[in-house]
C-alpha cells in the first residue's frame, strides 16, 4: 500500500502549521497540569477558596490598581479585596498569575524559609530599572548577594550611631518651624532633611534643599525630579507586562535628570580613589572631607570603580534613606498633632535629658517613642505592598482548601503579592481597635511576622537602624525647641503610595515654642 502524502490529504501549509503548533500548546499545558497535579497532590495542597479574574483576561484588576493609585487608595483596594475574596486568594490579571496573601506564615515562607524558591522576578526587575539600574532591589540571585555584600559593611552599628551627622540637618529644619504658631507643612521640610542628610551621607555633598526653598534651586529640583521618577517606577511595577505601554515623558526626564545628578557625585568617589591608589596627591578640599566624616561613595569605590555600579547602588540608598525616615516623620507628627496626650508623654522623656542632645543609647531607652514609631510604621507601612516569583514549583503552609489552612501549591511563575498593610490592620493580631493609633498597644505586644516594617528575611531592610535613629533625633530636637503641636488640617490621613507610603496633604501642623524664663 502506497504511503499517504501531504498533497493527497489536501491540506494546506498554514493548517499543518496551526495544527502542530495548537498540538504543542496543548501537550505542554497537559503535561504541566500533570506536573501540578502530582506536585499538589505529594504534598498535599488544595486549592484557595477563591480564584479570580476581573474582565476579560483579568485587565479590570490592573486598571483598578492604577487607578486606585492616582485616587489615594492603592493599599486600602489591596484590602479590600482581602476581605472579599479572604487572607490568601489566587488572581489572572492581564496575563499575570498571582497569589495574594496577607498571612504571617505565608509571608514568612517566601522571604525567609522558602526564601531560595523566590525572586523578585524580571518583570518587576525590569520595570524598576530605569531610574535603579541593577542593586539590591532590583536584583536577584548572586547578583544581588554581592550588591548586599557591598553595601553591608557600610552600616556598621558604629556609623549608624554617629548622631552628629543628623544635628546640622535637623538645626536648619528647626529653623525653618514658624514660632509665631503660623501653619507649616512638616512634610516638606522633613524631605528636605532628609534628602540633605543622605545626599551628604552617600556623597559627601549634601542637596542643601533647607538652605533654599526657592523651587528652582538645584536641590529642590533634585529633590523634584526624584519624586517624579519614583512615582513612574511605581506605575511601571503596578501594571507589569503592560509598562511598555506606558508612555510618561516627565518620568523619563525626571530619570534621566536624577542619574546625571548622582553621576556627578559618584565621579568625584571614582576619582579621589584612582588617586589614592596611584599614590596621587588628593585635592585639599576632598582630604578635609574625608578627615572630617565618613563618606559612603568613597568607601564603597574601594570595591569598583564602575560609574554605574556605583551609582546604582547608591540611589538605592537614597530611596530607603530618604524617604522612609521622612514618611514616618511626616505620618508621626500628623497623629501627634491630632493626639495631645501622646505629643506629651513622649516629651516627659525628651525633658528628662535637660536640653543637652540625645546620644544613640538615649534613643534606645526611650520607650515611649519607640512604640509610637512601631505603631506609625504598622499602620502605615513605609513599602504597604510587595511581590516576589516563584523560580520552581513551590507551595505555601496554608491558604488552600475551604478553610484556608491547607498548603497551597505555588506553580513556577506566579507571582506572590503580599499586603504588609493589610496584615497590620488585622484585628486577629492587634485587636479590634486594629484601625487606630494607640501606641501603648505595645507594651505587651510581640506580634512576629505579622509586624514587617522593614521586610523580612535574608532581604531586610539594612538601612531600617540608621532610619528609626534619624527619625528618633529629629523627634527629640524639635521636642526640645517646641512644647506644643496642633494640628491645621481637619481631613483623615490620606495615603499617597508611590514607591514608598506618604501623605497625600502634606502634614499641617503649627507649634508653640518653648517658654524662655
Amino acid at each position: 500500500m502506497a504511503p499517504i502524502s501531504i498533497d493527497m490529504l489536501n491540506i494546506p501549509l498554514y493548517a499543518l502549521v496551526a495544527g502542530a503548533i495548537t498540538f504543542t500548546y496543548l501537550s505542554c499545558k497537559a503535561a504541566r497540569g500533570f506536573q501540578s497535579w502530582k506536585y499538589s497532590r505529594e504534598n498535599d495542597c488544595k486549592p484557595p477558596l477563591h480564584s479570580v479574574s476581573h474582565g476579560p483576561f483579568g485587565i479590570s484588576m490592573i486598571l483598578s490598581m492604577v487607578k486606585a493609585g492616582t485616587e489615594f487608595r492603592f493599599p486600602e483596594l489591596i484590602r479590600g479585596w482581602h476581605r472579599d475574596y479572604g487572607t490568601t486568594f489566587k488572581a489572572k490579571m492581564g496575563g499575570r498569575k498571582a497569589i495574594f496573601t496577607a498571612e504571617p506564615k505565608n509571608i514568612q515562607a517566601v522571604l525567609a524559609l522558602k526564601f531560595k524558591d523566590f525572586e523578585l522576578g524580571p518583570v518587576r526587575n525590569e520595570a524598576a530599572r530605569p531610574l535603579l539600574g541593577s542593586n539590591v532591589f532590583t536584583t536577584d540571585g548572586s547578583e544581588w548577594e554581592h550588591s548586599r555584600a557591598m553595601l553591608r559593611p557600610n552600616f556598621s552599628r558604629t556609623r549608624v550611631s554617629d548622631t552628629d551627622i543628623y544635628e546640622s540637618h535637623v538645626a536648619k529644619l528647626i529653623k525653618h518651624i514658624p514660632r509665631d504658631g503660623s501653619t507649616v507643612d512638616m512634610q516638606n521640610l522633613f524631605l528636605r532633611m532628609t534628602i540633605d542628610t543622605a545626599t551628604e551621607f552617600l556623597f559627601g555633598e549634601s542637596t542643601n534643599s533647607l538652605a533654599d526653598l526657592n523651587p528652582s534651586a538645584p536641590g529642590s529640583t533634585f529633590a523634584r525630579e526624584w519624586d517624579i521618577a519614583q512615582g513612574g517606577t511605581a506605575t511601571r511595577i503596578r501594571i507589569g507586562p503592560l509598562m511598555h505601554f506606558y508612555y510618561n515623558p516627565k518620568f523619563w526626564k525626571a530619570t534621566k535628570s536624577t542619574r546625571a545628578y548622582a553621576e556627578r557625585l559618584v565621579q568625584k568617589a571614582i576619582d579621589y580613589r584612582i588617586a589614592v591608589n596611584n599614590g596621587q596627591k588628593v585635592p585639599e578640599e576632598v582630604q578635609k572631607l574625608m578627615d572630617k566624616q565618613y563618606v559612603f561613595s568613597f568607601e564603597l569605590s574601594k570595591e569598583t570603580l564602575d560609574k554605574k555600579q556605583l551609582t546604582d547602588q547608591l540611589l538605592s540608598i537614597l530611596l530607603a534613606g530618604r524617604d522612609t525616615t521622612a514618611n514616618t516623620l511626616s505620618i508621626t507628627f500628623f497623629h501627634l498633632a491630632k493626639s495631645p496626650e501622646i505629643w506629651n508623654r513622649v516629651r516627659q522623656d525628651v525633658l528628662a535629658l535637660e536640653g543637652r542632645r540625645p546620644t544613640f543609647n538615649d534613643l534606645k531607652s526611650m520607650t515611649y517613642m519607640s512604640w509610637v514609631l512601631n505603631e506609625t510604621l504598622r499602620l502605615y507601612p513605609i513599602v504597604p505592598f510587595n511581590i516576589r516569583m516563584a523560580k520552581k514549583d513551590t507551595h505555601l503552609p496554608v491558604g488552600g482548601g475551604p478553610d484556608g489552612k491547607s498548603p497551597l501549591h505555588v506553580p513556577k511563575g506566579y507571582e506572590i503579592m503580599y499586603s504588609v498593610y493589610t496584615m497590620h490592620r488585622s484585628a486577629e493580631f492587634y485587636g479590634p481597635d486594629a484601625d487606630e493609633y494607640r501606641p501603648e498597644r505595645w507594651e505587651k505586644l510581640r506580634p512576629g511576622w505579622a509586624y514587617l516594617p522593614f521586610n523580612g528575611g535574608p532581604r531586610i531592610c539594612l538601612g531600617q537602624q540608621f532610619a528609626l535613629t534619624e527619625a528618633g533625633y529629629t523627634i527629640v530636637r524639635i521636642m526640645q525647641e517646641f512644647e506644643a503641636m496642633e494640628s491645621r488640617d481637619s481631613r483623615p490621613f490620606v495615603q499617597d503610595l508611590k514607591l514608598t507610603m506618604s501623605s497625600a496633604n502634606g502634614t499641617m501642623v503649627g507649634f508653640t515654642p518653648v517658654s524662655v524664663s
